[in-house]
């Protein structure tokens, strides 16, 4: 881990200068830097971020000298946690500058009796014997293999993490949202954890203890990404990311990441955008300087614009190129609407929570082949279809993007274009999973989201659907609560009482919009 002619150079000069003193050494034993801290401790700077690769150390060990013969701090531990380091090792200084006695530090692949690391310790240098190359070897081959599921993982794996208040109840809800979120992007969740905190941290949103638990965490779990259940300021993330190198986002970036991945239409596409790049213009900063190289030029004046401030103004111009396409697109819909207008067609709207079966329910109604699958925001791109009720009375119907409790309100201003569709419609056909445990809070949720529409005056039918997947009495209580309709969208026999209900309904709205088209006047002839 490091030679006694080293050893005694650093004791030797953290005597003289009454100053700790530290060497970063890589495994070919090149020293690649030299710290310099002050009585009690030393600030490690940046160091490169290779050697990303799940299961893998950083390749660098810290051997640094204690001028009061302490062993290893709490922040030697946070740095070996947060900087994935091979090793950390005190050297205690002697009174005539030589080395004393060593402790050193390493992780470990699995915790052992609540800690997650091992300490080595020996009255000199010279008794820490160990082959440090096959050490580090053995360990990284262990932290790969708790990592793997055996079959040659590719897609990233996430630890999930909830900050929450007094209730618990509500965390663990919110959490399980979150895991179906992660899971319908792709993701492999490798661990989750919340933790109760009556404040919430300024800069950590949890604490710094906990964090570094996390790190560790993740290294032993082979986690790429952290995932927090809250949406984290542009400072929390950059104060996290200063104290590991794990990717770190928030709720709102995975849903956006979400949307992105089902985005197919042009029009989804620039929402999705549009949505990224107003969440991305606030977080945007250099990480060093070398994002501050100067663009002045022959004819400027002073140091001209940073690469920083270039990358916002792109941004904004992009930003203001997304608005234009997308006021073409709102105008192109409302074409699209007029022969709709002129056919004084009744508009019916599915609406919902995410993955409450609003596509199957669609498909079985109008026997289109929309893409219905048990994940999250399956459907991004509105799809409009004719249905015909048995009174021969035609309408049209829409399938439209589901709602989630905390819809980040960048997507949401981002699909107004698409939630335009709502504004015509004249029924809103509330879709319900009725199987899901939080039934009530995403009724709330789509409730709360539809106020924030300014359509909560909209006539709506509360369709409650998966009613095979719950008991007979539930499904009869809440359509005796709320006036709605029992089904299961897979079963087409329990569909005719719900579009017996619609055509009541349809019936009922106001003939301006549900009689036929009038003739048009005939053509008198003009004199010669």
């Amino acid at each position: 881990m490091v030679t006694p002619e080293l050893a005694r150079h650093l004791t030797e000069i953290s005597h003289d200068l009454h100053r700790q003193v530290g060497v970063m050494i890589d495994r070919q034993g090149s020293i690649i830097q030299v710290i310099v801290g002050d009585a009690r401790g030393l600030f490690i700077p940046p160091l490169p971020r290779e050697r990303g690769v799940r299961g893998r150390l950083k390749g660098l060990r810290l051997i640094h000298t204690h001028l009061d013969l302490s062993p290893l701090s709490q922040d030697d531990l946070m740095d070996l946690a947060f900087l994935r380091l091979d090793a950390v090792a005190a050297l205690t200084v002697g009174p005539q500058g030589l080395p004393g006695r060593i402790q050193a530090a390493h992780l470990l692949p699995q915790p052992q009796d609540g800690r997650s690391w091992t300490i080595l310790e020996a009255p000199h240098v010279t008794g820490l014997a160990l082959d440090f190359d096959e050490l580090i070897s053995s360990l990284e081959a262990e932290f790969a293999r708790s990592g793997s599921d055996g079959a040659g993982k590719t897609r990233e794996r996430a630890i999930l993490i909830g900050v929450t208040g007094p209730s618990r109840a509500a965390a663990e809800d919110s959490m399980a949202e979150l895991a179906e979120l992660a899971r319908s992007a792709g993701l492999e969740v490798a661990a989750t954890l919340i933790q109760r905190r009556p404040r919430f941290d300024p800069r950590f949103l949890m604490g710094k203890g906990k964090l570094t638990e996390l790190v560790i965490q993740a290294l032993q779990s082979g986690a790429d990404l952290m995932v927090f259940d809250a949406e984290l300021s542009p400072s929390q993330v950059r104060s996290i990311t200063d104290f590991t190198e794990i990717k770190v986002i928030d709720r709102t970036q995975l849903i956006l990441d979400l949307f992105a991945q089902r985005a197919r239409s042009r029009e989804g596409k620039l929402q999705v955008e549009m949505a990224q790049v107003k969440y991305l213009l606030p977080r945007l900063r250099g990480r060093d300087d070398a994002l501050s190289r100067l663009t002045g030029g022959i004819g400027g004046r002073g140091p001209g614009e940073t690469r920083l401030e270039i990358d916002k103004r792109r941004l904004q111009e992009r930003l203001h190129r997304l608005q234009q396409d997308l006021g073409r697109v709102r105008a192109e819909r409302q074409e699209r609407r007029q022969p709709r207008r002129r056919l004084r067609l009744p508009v019916l709207s599915i609406i919902g929570y995410t993955n409450a079966g609003k596509s199957t329910l669609f498909n079985a109604l109008t026997h289109a082949q929309v893409l219905a699958e048990d994940r999250l925001f399956a459907t991004l791109d509105p799809t409009s279809r004719r249905l015909r009720f048995p009174r021969e009375r035609e309408v049209i119907i829409t399938d439209t993007v589901g709602f989630i409790k905390n819809l980040p309100k960048n997507l949401l201003e981002a699909f107004k274009a698409t939630l335009e569709e709502l504004e015509e419609a004249d029924l809103l056909i509330h879709v319900i999973d009725l199987s899901n445990p939080r039934v009530q809070e995403q009724m709330a949720a789509v409730d709360d989201i539809l106020a924030s529409l300014g359509l909560q005056d909209k006539t709506v039918l509360k369709v409650f659907n998966k009613m095979d997947l719950a008991s007979a009495n539930l499904a009869a209580l809440q359509c005796r609560m709320h006036h709605g309709v029992a089904v299961s969208a897979v079963d087409p026999r329990t569909l005719p009482p719900l579009i017996v209900r619609l055509e009541e309904i349809v019936e009922e709205l106001p003939v301006s919009r549900t009689s036929p088209p009038e003739a048009p006047p005939a053509v008198a002839a003009l004199p010669d």
